[in-house]
């Protein structure tokens, strides 16, 4: 790593646990042993009476929807993600914002989506109004939205809320409604949503924030066309090639997501910062998988392909690697 590189990471601050009673709580509550949705949520509710007996930080927002705050210091984190991915993805299954929000002591908005609806009901709508009416936003020093693909669509539409917030979105779409993205065909289902009501086209919702950080696969045509329609002058489009279909998976994988939520929250995320923890998938075993198998598809750089698939082999096994290495050991030998 240069020493350039060492200056752009440096420049952000040192998350530091915090042993909170919101700590304690997450410990006690295990979610983890839920058998079932309907009672992971009852437990999540268990968690919200905790953080606040008065009112509740867990709050239901029609049938397919819920949202949980944890009071911390003037930094929100906002997290839109789904119920599976929670499930899936977290060893403690806690929601994702909760977990990172609390180890650094901000306070984190959840909003959870339990079906694939793109937050597009009425009760997502009302509670952000609801929001701004109260005033809940201003009294926080600096904010940040996240989300991932559908959960990035709503993580910018929904920023509107927060006047001068901050954005970082991993493949989001910018809209399904079919005048306007008739491309994708990925999700026929949502069409029938509405996109066109309060807070329906993501791009347009980002004029009233600080900065937003579209990251994408350029290698995905359909990610990539959406990233396009994102294009504004304070929006930054951070290209992440060949992670894979689930690029804000690889990007947890490869320990590069929470630096990099910590470096937008923070007002530091910059192209040198975000490429700098990209050099991350120097040693990514299936990042390296993907290239050498690029490489060799191409059969005009073997020296290139001799090389990635040399480091490639030196992080896994594979054996689509030894027979992408023996090609190109042939073909400098001839």
């Amino acid at each position: 790593m240069s020493d350039q590189d060492q200056d752009d990471l440096q420049l952000l601050d040192t998350p530091v646990a915090t042993d909170t009673p919101v700590s304690r709580v997450a410990h006690e509550i295990d979610l983890a042993s839920a058998g079932t949705e309907a009672e992971w949520l009852a437990r999540l509710d268990e968690i919200g009476d905790e953080l606040d007996p008065v009112d509740g930080g867990f709050s239901p927002l029609g049938a397919h929807h819920a949202a949980l705050y944890s009071d911390g210091d003037d930094t929100l984190l906002v997290t839109f993600e789904t119920i599976t991915t929670i499930r899936e993805r977290q060893p403690d299954h806690r929601p994702m914002g909760f977990t990172h929000a609390q180890a650094r002591g901000w306070s984190s908005l959840s909003i959870m989506a339990r079906q694939p609806r793109w937050f597009r009901d009425p009760e997502i709508a009302d509670y952000f109004d609801a929001q701004i009416d109260a005033g809940f936003f201003d009294g926080f020093r600096r904010v940040l939205f996240y989300g991932e693909g559908m959960c990035g669509y709503a993580a910018c539409a929904y920023s509107l809320a927060a006047a001068g917030a901050t954005v970082l979105a991993v493949a989001p779409q910018a809209t399904l409604d079919p005048m306007i993205a008739g491309w994708d065909r990925r999700y026929m289902h949502a069409r029938r949503l509405d996109f066109n009501s309060r807070f329906g086209f993501a791009p347009a919702m980002l004029d009233g924030g600080r900065n937003a950080f579209i990251v994408h696969d350029p290698a995905r045509r359909l990610d990539l066309m959406h990233a396009t329609l994102f294009r504004r002058p304070f929006v930054t489009l951070l290209r992440s090639p060949d992670l894979g279909r689930d690029t804000a998976a690889a990007l947890a994988r490869m320990g590069t997501l929470a630096p990099m939520i910590d470096a937008a929250a923070q007002g530091k995320l910059t192209p040198a910062v975000f490429h700098t923890l990209m050099r991350a998938r120097r040693n990514d075993g299936a990042y390296l998988e993907r290239l050498t198998r690029r490489c060799a598809k191409l059969g005009r750089h073997p020296a290139l392909t001799l090389a990635a698939a040399r480091h490639a082999l030196a992080q896994s096994d594979s054996r689509k690697l030894r027979k992408c290495l023996s090609k190109a050991e042939k073909q400098l030998s001839r």
